[in-house]
């Protein structure tokens, strides 16, 4: 029988503790049909594009089954052990047979494929044997490779109660502690080009109790910014290595490897108590979330070195707000979350997932975009494997995003609530039951379609509790039990409860028109749509004039739920024109691209 299983982050030190996936679970609603979805046709599918790219031929021949040569990037591991984390977490939300035997099975060959001192890299194993180990870790993504393997190994055993992996985990990370820190002490003085080891050490720690993985998690944070990477010969900024992370005022470089970076840090410091690098931290994301954050959470503003820009340097139609760094966005927001109780990032959760994230997947699941733009002309080129103008796909050359996309979703349940010691606090709303030692809640909602939330208490401790509702910033004029609460705060509704007590939360979902910070050059004059937690879109497919050339007339916007277009979605309405007046319909931007590839716009200028 599994353990209790838990979410994406463990028990922990924090202010707030998660409720775990066993305990939290989504029963209907926005989100229940995609993770089906993602259950149904991208688990299974994945594994087959696995096996087609040669991600598991890697490792089959490093376990000494069959012949052959490496193939693909050096990173091809990761995208396997993000495939048995997403399996791990599936099947602790719904247990099957087939599950337990994909993970088992897999789960023997990286076993077999791992040395006797620990070290487990395909690529390098096949490419460059025992002597290549760690000579290009600035590019060789051995660490980056080992973090994914844990966190699945982790994930695994918190939902199946596997420990196979597990072991296999452990051997490595006992490999790593036995290998890097300061060479006064005979080690190596290195760190990984892609950061994410420094997450999945701290969660190791946090399920085996060992202090030398959260030791070595620390030292791997601090050592970032003093000059290792330079020393090798390359320029620092890209790497999330030019200046120690408890002094960094902003993030830079590569989007992804800086959200993984700042996540693993904010785990470091909850764990170890250091209150003066969590300080730096928030200011880090307030920074990132204030001048290089799109309206649609996606962070990355550069092809470029897939990397953020300056300040404001937020370009619609060139951006590349990649999936994976709106998925490492969420998880460095989950944990400041966490550590400090502040409904701001659980708003930054929200806005990430509604939008940056779940654009990178289609309606069915299967198909993916890499690059989420935010403006796409009606005759884009495909000059690239990752560009949109291919419309969705099934896989990329470089194919890090679909297998995160099919862990973020399948462990989406981990994100909805938490406790503390005298309350329990919800912070993103589903359709739902969250249950904890002493309580059990019942989450009634149509959101994000209706702001509507009922919570029924079936089940309390006879002492008095606190109920913790987030009230979302953009929520004007919303009300608890039709009494007004103020946006951006916790509503708090403490008494003593019996079970069929019940708790309604009115979010309103007016449409309403934003617009960009006024140095973001590139949609200065322009609004964007939203409504409740979704950004909106317009698409050539709804538009018989040229979209590019819309512009947005002063007009009153509708709102009307179409359920038989794009899976049922809202539509906004309101008046534009070209030459001539013409009626604009915006569909959520998510749900672009899935009727084809075409001319999209989510930045409007005034007419």
């Amino acid at each position: 029988m599994p353990k209790d299983q838990l979410s994406p982050a463990a028990t922990t030190r924090a202010v707030l503790q998660p409720i775990g996936l066993g305990r939290a679970r989504i029963t209907g609603g926005f989100w229940a049909p995609r993770q089906q979805r993602n259950a149904e046709n991208a688990i299974p599918s994945g594994q087959d594009q696995l096996e087609a790219a040669g991600n598991l031929h890697n490792l089959r021949l490093a376990a000494g089954i069959g012949e052959g040569e490496a193939i693909g990037p050096v990173f091809a591991d990761s995208d396997v052990y993000k495939w048995l984390e997403a399996v791990a977490w599936e099947y602790g939300r719904n247990p099957s047979e087939d599950l337990l035997r994909r993970q088992r099975e897999l789960t023997a060959v990286v076993a077999a494929a791992q040395r006797d001192d620990g070290y487990l890299d395909s690529v390098v194993q096949l490419r460059d044997g025992d002597e290549g180990r760690y000579q290009k870790l600035v590019w060789s993504h051995e660490h980056y490779c080992a973090g994914h393997l844990i966190q699945a190994a982790v994930a695994q055993v918190r939902c199946t109660g596997d420990t196979a992996l597990l072991d296999v985990a452990v051997k490595l990370a006992d490999h790593l502690v036995a290998t890097f820190g300061e060479t006064a002490d005979g080690k190596i003085r290195d760190v990984d080009g892609h950061p994410v080891i420094e997450m999945a050490l701290v969660e190791l720690y946090r399920e085996t109790g060992t202090t030398a993985y959260l030791d070595l998690a620390r030292w791997f944070v601090e050592a970032r910014g003093r000059g290792i990477i330079a020393d090798h010969g390359h320029e620092p900024t890209y790497f999330s290595d030019r200046r120690p992370v408890r002094e960094a005022t902003t993030v830079e470089g590569h989007a992804v490897r800086a959200v993984y970076l700042a996540a693993g840090a904010t785990d470091v410091a909850v764990e170890t108590g250091d209150t003066s690098l969590l300080d730096a931290l928030k200011g880090q994301f307030a920074h990132m979330w204030a001048t290089k954050t799109y309206v649609t959470g996606g962070l990355g503003a550069r092809w470029d070195g897939e990397a953020f820009g300056d300040e404001y340097e937020l370009p619609p139609d060139r951006a590349y707000a990649e999936t994976c760094a709106a998925i490492g966005g969420i998880q460095w927001a989950h944990r400041m979350l966490l550590a400090t109780n502040d409904p701001f990032y659980a708003d930054a959760v929200e806005r990430m997932l509604y939008n940056g994230f779940l654009a990178g997947v289609s309606l069915k699941g299967s198909e993916y975009f890499y690059v989420n733009p935010l403006q796409h002309r009606g005759n884009a080129h495909a000059d690239n494997n990752s560009s949109p103008a291919h419309g969705r796909r099934g896989w990329f050359d470089c194919a890090c995003c679909p297998p995160n996309i099919m862990r973020t979703l399948a462990s989406l349940d981990g994100y909805l609530a938490t406790t503390s010691e005298d309350a329990v606090q919800l912070h993103q709303y589903a359709e739902s039951t969250i249950t904890t030692d002493s309580t059990e809640l019942h989450v009634e909602t149509n959101y994000p379609w209706d702001g509507a939330i009922r919570i029924t208490v079936a089940k309390t401790p006879s002492t008095p509790w606190a109920l913790a509702l987030r009230i979302p910033a953009w929520a004007d004029g919303a009300t608890v039990n039709g009494k007004p609460v103020d946006p951006g705060q916790y509503a708090r509704v403490e008494q003593t409860w019996t079970p069929g007590d019940t708790v309604d939360l009115h979010l309103p979902l007016t449409a309403r028109t934003v617009t960009a910070a006024p140095r973001v050059d590139a949609v200065r004059g322009c609004v964007a749509l939203e409504r409740g937690p979704l950004v909106y879109a317009v698409e050539q497919a709804d538009h018989e004039a040229n979209v590019d050339d819309l512009h947005l007339v002063d007009a009153p916007i509708t709102a009307h739920h179409d359920p038989n277009l794009l899976d049922g979605v809202t539509v906004l309405t309101t008046q534009g024109r070209v030459d001539t007046p013409t009626e604009i319909k915006a569909i959520p931007y998510y749900a672009w691209a899935n009727r084809g590839i075409g001319a999209m716009r989510v930045w409007l200028p005034r007419a």
